[in-house]
């Protein structure tokens, strides 16, 4: 049986258009789109220096922890503008990757970036690389390439269900995930709320900020405010 040991070579991608449209906006705006439920756990964290968004497709994989046999095989499909996405169980014990396959990853296969719910090594060296990396940890300890494991197949990673051709963003912030099915939507409306949001870093520079929200919630709430010290 080929179920858990196979590749599918065929996804639906997004437009171009709209992945494009993306990548000047903040991974916490889009995010605040989807009713916030859509971001990777804060223990997947860029590991590498790219000085910009990440901001591409999904190209998932499940592997078996410790195991980057699949991975490899996930380099030799990818290509411009794909992620590659990681299932590894959030096993940290060995590390998927590390710098040979990095550099494969960013200068022959010129991917949009590397996500694992596991660990990397060489990471003086990654930290350098331009490559958007993420990442749950590093260690010395090498993988095995053995398998079993599925490319092109639908993922949880960080708690969060990944499609292949899914959009991620990520930034400083960490990786967020836009259903394609959605992106159009979602799209339109981080748009206006990075409008917005520029709108209120500026009132709170220049001391403009309406705060009367505050305490309307915490009445609605029915919170006890007592004038005196907690004893």
């Amino acid at each position: 049986m080929s179920v858990g040991n196979r590749v599918y070579l065929k996804r639906e991608l997004p437009s171009k258009e709209i992945i494009e449209a993306f990548k000047t906006i903040p991974a916490a705006n889009i995010e605040d789109c989807m009713n916030r439920i859509y971001g990777l756990n804060p223990e997947i964290k860029r590991m590498s220096n790219p000085g910009k968004n990440m901001v591409g497709v999904a190209l998932t994989v499940k592997t078996r922890p410790g195991d980057n046999l699949m991975i490899h095989q996930a380099l030799e499909m990818a290509g411009e503008g794909d992620i590659i996405v990681v299932s590894n169980e959030g096993d940290r014990s060995r590390a998927l990757i590390g710098e040979v396959m990095a550099q494969y990853a960013q200068c022959t296969r010129k991917v949009a970036g590397l996500v694992f719910d596991g660990a990397i090594r060489d990471i003086d060296e990654i930290a350098q690389m331009a490559l958007p990396v993420y990442a749950s940890g590093y260690t010395p300890s090498g993988p095995f390439k053995e398998g079993p494991g599925e490319v092109n197949v639908p993922i949880a990673i960080g708690g969060v269900p990944v499609m292949p051709g899914d959009i991620l963003v990520g930034d400083g912030d960490g990786v967020i995930v836009i259903p394609k099915a959605d992106a159009a939507a979602v799209l339109a409306e981080a748009k206006v709320v990075c409008e917005k949001d520029a709108e209120k870093v500026k009132a709170a520079k220049e001391g403009t900020s309406n705060k009367q929200w505050v305490g309307e919630k915490l009445a609605k709430k029915e919170c006890e405010f007592i004038d005196d010290i907690c004893k």
